[in-house]
């Protein structure tokens, strides 16, 4: 197993380091998802803003 880079043989890892793994497991799962709803959410921004600038009074130079 690798973590922050560094290799560890945990061919017997204690029932502590079992459950550290599957909280780092959940937790970057999470992560994860929380970056594709954001993603979601700027893109969504992006068009309501592009909406709303199509809204607006046009500007002469």
């Amino acid at each position: 197993m690798t973590i922050d880079g560094t290799e560890y043989d945990l061919a017997e890892p204690s029932e502590n380091a079992r459950n550290q793994v599957v909280n780092l497991r959940v937790t970057d799962q999470e992560i994860s998802r929380l970056k594709q709803q954001l993603a979601i959410y700027q893109t969504a921004r992006t068009a309501y803003a592009r909406a709303l600038a199509e809204e607006l009074p046009k500007k002469e130079h």
